[in-house]
């Protein structure tokens, strides 16, 4: 879609931003990635996860915030690193996979702004002191279940030492390439936050059909590890240039 004409900056607010991160094994990681991603290591662990977000008021810059629209989405991804042409080394995710709740987002995503979304069902019950959400892909590829609470520090089984050090990580991560229906090329899209404050988020309880797949991740290569959430931030998505690839993931 080199041609196609996307609008530059689409702004909002991200109302809700659940970030539940899994460890990887390494060597199990990287023979997922498309080249030229490598998996960017936290105490010789990949991280991968799901971001789960509610998003409210998105609408291109320069409208008013009642034109904007809400939705409910869903995006798996991997932290990665790669180097440019240059040499420069630079990090981000790699997003196999987007789902959404809104058709308008389906429909877009890729066209009007970077990021193609399959449909979605999503159910959240948002109490803010404890969630519930469960979505469920309408190709039935993907499904997802999550319960949490407050609480005030991450797990002790976490390879994160502090929420201090698992917010520097994920906050690096802010440019994702996105696989689309072309096999080779992703989608890239960089976003910008008004603040960046992340709380820890106890999981009582997480299913993952992306996780469970066994012909991706073998028995005992991936664990749930924590997870992040995030409220009332304003934001901007601006696109970045697409990326060319050997492949797409296997998974992909």
């Amino acid at each position: 879609m080199g041609g196609t004409m996307r609008l530059p900056v689409i702004q909002g607010l991200i109302r809700r931003r659940l970030l539940v991160n899994f460890r990887v094994e390494a060597d199990v990681m990287a023979r997922y990635l498309p080249r030229p991603f490598r998996p960017k290591l936290h105490r010789g662990y990949a991280i991968a996860g799901i971001c789960l977000i509610r998003l409210e008021e998105m609408r291109p810059t320069g409208l008013p915030r009642f034109c904007g629209i809400s939705s409910e989405n869903a995006a798996h991804r991997i932290a990665v690193v790669w180097n440019e042409a240059s040499g420069e080394l630079r990090e981000g995710v790699f997003i196999p996979r987007r789902d959404t709740g809104s058709a308008l987002n389906h429909w877009a995503g890729g066209r009007l702004f970077p990021g193609e979304a399959q449909r979605a069902d999503f159910s959240v019950t948002d109490e803010g002191s404890r969630i519930s959400l469960s979505l469920r892909s309408r190709d039935g590829r993907v499904a997802v279940k999550l319960q949490g609470h407050a609480c005030e520090a991450l797990p002790g089984s976490s390879c994160f030492a502090s929420l201090a050090e698992s917010s520097a990580f994920f906050e690096a991560g802010s440019v994702g390439f996105s696989v689309t229906r072309d096999c080779c090329r992703l989608d890239g899209i960089r976003l910008q936050t008004k603040s960046w404050e992340v709380r820890p988020l106890a999981v009582d309880h997480v299913e993952s059909s992306f996780f469970a797949d066994a012909s991706v991740f073998p028995a005992g290569s991936v664990t749930f590890d924590h997870a992040l959430i995030m409220r009332d931030v304003g934001h901007r998505w601006h696109g970045e240039a697409d990326m060319v690839t050997e492949r797409t993931s296997e998974g992909g």
